[in-house]
């Protein structure tokens, strides 16, 4: 079970870091694109989501 925790967390992170370039790359002109952020944003907040609901309803205890 703590295997698949691990490799789910693994993957988030995997996750985050391919996303982290984009949320910190400087456009330059115009307003800010916050686009990247809000990509992170969701998948952090999915990760978060998901965990509740696996500890919540699918880990046995």
């Amino acid at each position: 079970m703590m295997k698949k925790m691990l490799a789910g967390v693994s993957m988030a992170s995997a996750m985050i870091l391919t996303m982290a370039p984009q949320v910190l790359a400087n456009v330059g002109e115009g307003p800010p694109d916050y686009s990247g952020i809000t990509g992170l944003y969701y998948v952090l907040i999915a990760a978060i989501l998901g965990y509740g609901v696996w500890d919540t309803f699918i880990k046995k205890s």
